[in-house]
């Protein structure tokens, strides 16, 4: 057949096949050129109307039941001032941070668009974007955000003509005319207004930096948004690129750092500003700083106002009170688990209080969690075949710590305990059994127990060390909600979200979160029975009794609801977290600046009478349902000192005994052996230390064995183990 075609197509005339040639190049040309009309060129903007005034609609963000939280542009807030009026610091800044060859280049730049690749991909550098002042003007003002081929293509061609059609000052007008700065601020003289209260032409040389360098992410640098602290570094940079680039001296670089900047406040209509910032950055993410600011949209997020001001108060009223020890602000976050909404979040006790950098967000800051991290490890040592019954020798330790001095952790009140099982070492969150844990589980383990509940922030092992248990790494309070939703939604991930829906102006539906009607619907990150021993445990007032007593803050009367605390060690951060399979709810107090509060501020006190008052009130209507007895959880009868099977004789003094729920498979299985004869120092009356052989007579003693080795003799003379004096 082959043959048959060579022959065939060999008799055709070399005049008939080049014809044939140029009429298929002519086909897939035009088709070229259509494919090129239909989706580049058929409803491409005119470049024309980067001078004309375009009218913005104002996007509207309400609670979940429908109450106006805050109104993102009410109105076009844009004034056209000439280039003349905007200082040449300004335009100078614009041009070293943005485009720093703008005067040298055409539409795109060929060099700069090398150099960013260059610096991105091979040097992993984040520096200067490939795309001109011209490219982003027209992105900004007549193109949409999305990033595809098409839209570039676009860009770069109306890049060309705006070239063609204007003059580069003119150009540079545009655009600092043109520009989101944040907010409502669109154009340099508004957001110097904004951000300042004074007219552009009125601004310095540190003023005019700041200025200049929002463009690039105005809801991330700006000084008025969720992380004002990035708005100075952003400053900082862009200085240091005008020095550089040779527009101002060393001198006065360094004067316009150490100026002090005099940010107005947003104004005071906003409700739940944290939240709302929070949820607008995220809208600028998803789509775009225009249509979040001018596109018309109308937001419904999952924020419970009426809680919200509830969280508010009840923040503000124990921080005043904590005043003395101090304590000098607090924040709180309200969640559903099962949907993963959230209901309240309290940045800080007030957003507007300049003193304590009350519009820094610090639900969404890095902050160590002290024991309030603990219930991952004891999770995973579940995972890993410990009980609830396993018990721990708690005395003092030493663990190897290569090429530094012996971690030699210390309980929270400075004293040893003997023998504490599973439940109350979590319960009443002693540190050496939760070090233990951690040994036992591994530092990497609990890391991807953690990243799988929700936490990010833990990235690298080899930072951490056994203290990771009691707080030593960075979380955040939003993350930490997340992991305890794990717990509450029976070991199912929710993520946590604070947008229900989305309607553009033309009432076109852009998102809409449908909750999935049980938990079952998200991540499984455990089997049910862990979560549900976890949270049997830290609803168990008994097993806290050892630190809290039995009628602390973290008591909820009439109700069954689990919760921790945690304090870091030199009293920076004080942390509660508790839930029920409705509600999750976290607590912090401190200091913005992460001074050390008083040492009287502890497990029941300081964040944990916020929390109290703030699940009394949620409950109020709401019963705290938990659900049944998972079918792969157990109950036995066990020894309340070594966790094994009572003996036959049931003898009360070598074996007291109590109820504990069990994974199947872990329940215990070997009887209490009782007395055992062993080696002891005839001077301690303890037992002996390894390969000691002088002074040593053989007893039968009572000897528990942990699962890292060590051994306690329970029978011999401790001394009787004090209560902490402050839990």
């Amino acid at each position: 057949m082959v043959k048959k075609i060579r022959q065939f197509a060999s008799k055709i005339p070399k005049t008939t096949a080049k014809s044939v040639k140029f009429c298929a190049l002519g086909i897939l040309l035009a088709l070229f050129c259509g494919a090129f009309y239909i989706f580049i060129l058929k409803d491409l903007p005119s470049p024309t109307w980067l001078s004309s005034n375009q009218i913005p609609q104002s996007t509207q963000i309400f609670d979940r039941n429908d109450k106006l939280l805050f109104t993102i542009y009410a109105q076009k807030n844009q004034t056209f001032v000439p280039i003349s009026d905007i200082p040449v610091f300004l335009q100078q800044a614009t041009i070293a941070t943005e485009d720093k060859d703008f005067y040298k280049h055409g539409a795109i730049d060929i060099k700069g668009i090398l150099r960013a690749v260059y610096a991105n991909l091979l040097r992993k550098q984040v520096i200067q974007g490939g795309s001109t002042i011209t490219q982003q003007l027209v992105k900004n003002s007549l193109l949409t955000q999305e990033r595809t081929i098409i839209r570039k293509i676009k860009e770069i061609i109306l890049a060309f003509a705006t070239e063609i059609l204007y003059p580069k000052n003119k150009i540079l007008e545009m655009y600092l005319n043109q520009s989101p700065y944040g907010g409502t601020a669109w154009g340099a003289e508004a957001a110097s207004e904004n951000y300042f209260g004074k007219h552009v032409r009125e601004l310095n040389l540190s003023e005019s930096a700041l200025l200049a360098g929002l463009p690039e992410s105005p809801t991330t640098f700006s000084p008025q948004g969720a992380h004002p602290e990035l708005a100075k570094q952003k400053q900082e940079d862009v200085l240091q690129k005008m020095f550089e680039q040779k527009y101002i001296t060393k001198k006065q670089m360094e004067d316009a750092i150490i100026e002090p900047l005099n940010i107005q406040k947003v104004a005071n209509s906003i409700k739940a500003p944290h939240f709302v910032l929070y949820t607008k950055e995220l809208l600028s993410k998803k789509y775009g700083q225009r249509l979040t600011e001018q596109g018309g949209l109308k937001v419904k997020t999952s924020l419970d106002l009426n809680i919200q001001i509830f969280t508010e108060d009840a923040v503000a009223t124990e921080v005043a009170k904590l005043k003395n020890q101090h304590v000098g602000n607090g924040a709180a976050m309200v969640t559903n688990p099962a949907t993963g909404e959230i209901l309240a979040m309290v940045g800080s006790k007030d957003y507007f209080d300049t003193e304590i950098d009350g519009n820094v967000n610090v639900t969404l800051s890095n902050r160590q969690p002290g024991s309030a991290i603990k219930p991952i490890n004891y999770a995973t040592g579940l995972v890993k075949g410990l009980t609830a019954a396993t018990p721990f020798v708690d005395q003092k330790v030493c663990f190897p710590n290569p090429g530094q001095k012996e971690y030699c952790p210390l309980n929270y009140d400075g004293k040893w305990h003997g023998i504490v099982q599973f439940r109350q070492a979590l319960g009443s969150s002693i540190n050496i059994p939760a070090i233990k844990v951690l040994k036992y589980n591994g530092i990497e383990t609990m890391m991807a127990t953690s990243s799988a509940m929700g936490i990010t922030t833990f990235t690298n092992a080899s930072r951490y060390g056994l203290s990771l248990t009691l707080g030593g790494g960075e979380v955040t309070m939003l993350q930490m909600l997340q992991a305890y939703g794990v717990f509450a939604n029976q070991g199912y991930l929710i993520p946590l979200r604070s947008i229900l829906k989305v309607t553009d102006k033309d009432g076109k539906i852009l998102e809409e979160y449908k909750p999935p009607k049980s938990p079952i619907f998200g991540k499984k990150v455990f089997n049910p029975g862990i979560p549900f021993i976890i949270s049997q445990i830290l609803s168990d007032n008994g097993a806290r009794e050892l630190a809290f007593g039995t009628n602390s803050q973290l008591r909820i009367p009439n109700a069954t609801v689990a919760v921790k605390t945690g304090t870091t060690n030199d009293f920076r951060d004080n942390w509660t977290f508790g839930y029920t399979p409705n509600f999750v709810v976290g607590v912090w107090v401190g200091n913005n600046d992460n001074t050390p509060m008083g040492n009287l501020v502890s497990g029941v006190t300081g964040a944990a009478p916020i929390w109290h008052a703030i699940m009394v009130e949620l409950l109020k209507n709401t019963k705290s349902a938990w659900p049944d007895r998972p079918s792969d959880i157990v109950g036995k009868i066990v020894c309340a000192t070594s966790g094994l099977i009572p003996p036959p004789d049931g003898t009360a003094d070598r074996c007291p005994t109590r109820y504990e729920y069990f994974i199947k498979g872990t329940e215990p299985t070997k009887v209490d052996p009782g007395k055992q004869k062993v080696f002891i120092d005839k001077t301690t009356n303890d037992l002996t230390k390894p390969r000691q052989t002088d002074n040593v007579e053989e007893r039968d003693e009572i000897v528990i064995t942990d699962p890292l080795g060590d051994r306690y003799c329970l029978s011999c003379p401790h001394p009787e183990p004090e209560k902490p004096s402050n839990p």
